[in-house]
């Protein structure tokens, strides 16, 4: 088994439940995988930790805690409350860190101004709740195209600016898709790991051209992001956990998705150089 690398079931999310999943990625020797609240929602608690502890899988990423913004006091607090009941059951499944999922500017709003304070503040309550938990909350910048309706947080610099005032049990993971663009990332990769805060790095590509924001990317190889540059990146920073592969895509969510898992497991192992041992 190998903790080197780790598939995200939003991958191969259309065509293989939760249980199939995690079968899968165990059955290629893969020790951890990433999961969804949603998932765990389809086939229930039960049968979801069930089926982790036939396999002897762990949790590395849960997606997600979130969305926390909107335009009323009411529902912001609604949406708090929800996400800390993410955060205990995330706790339940003993993952490694809980991704943070902002939302977009609230109905009405103009500018970012108002999202990114509200954000923050949000964030420092979940931090709360989380206390000295085994988990981490984890900030992940997204691509500036989705600033509008997914996250005011868009880029490497903010998110360690927020990481400097909340500090604790809070760190970032890197997804390659929405930061590779960035003229300063090489320098934020750096700062975020010189106080330990990268907690993944997510892998995909950038196609050119796009045809969707949300649900065009690349596996990795197929596009113009240089990865193995970005691996190198969070490693002199000092992460040494594994590379996640999260893909967001109509057309390898089309495909067979045991092919789609071994082709993403071919791929690392060619752009990253990852020795996979099967089960």
């Amino acid at each position: 088994m190998t903790d080197r690398l780790v598939i995200n079931h939003a991958t191969v999310r259309e065509k293989m439940d939760m249980t199939a999943f995690v079968k899968a990625c165990s059955r290629r020797g893969l020790s951890m995988v990433s999961i969804w609240e949603n998932e765990i929602d389809r086939i229930g608690k039960a049968a979801a930790k069930e089926v982790l502890t036939q396999t002897g899988s762990r949790v590395f990423g849960y997606n997600r805690a979130g969305p926390l913004l909107a335009s009323s006091a009411t529902e912001r607090r609604q949406r708090l409350d929800a996400a800390k009941r993410s955060i205990d059951l995330a706790l339940e499944f003993d993952a490694d860190h809980v991704l943070l999922f902002p939302g977009g500017a609230p109905e009405g709003e103009k500018g970012l101004d108002g999202a990114r304070g509200m954000t923050e503040e949000a964030v420092g309550h979940l931090l709360d709740h989380l206390g000295d938990g085994a988990a981490r909350l984890a900030l992940e910048p997204l691509h500036p195209m989705l600033a509008g309706d997914r996250s005011s947080i868009v880029s490497m610099s903010h998110a360690n600016d927020i990481c400097d005032r909340l500090g604790r049990n809070l760190g970032i993971v890197v997804d390659v898709y929405h930061v590779w663009w960035d003229e300063r990332l090489d320098e934020e990769i750096a700062r975020a790991g010189k106080h330990g805060r990268i907690a993944g790095f997510h892998v995909n590509d950038w196609l050119v051209p796009t045809k969707h924001t949300l649900t065009d990317r690349g596996m990795m190889g197929d596009g113009v992001i240089d990865l193995a540059h970005l691996w190198n990146a969070v490693k002199r920073a000092g992460y040494d956990g594994p590379i996640e592969v999260e893909i967001f895509s109509d057309d390898w969510w089309a495909r067979d998705a045991d092919a789609v898992i071994d082709l993403c497991i071919e791929r690392c192992a060619s752009i990253f150089g990852l020795v996979m041992e099967r089960a």
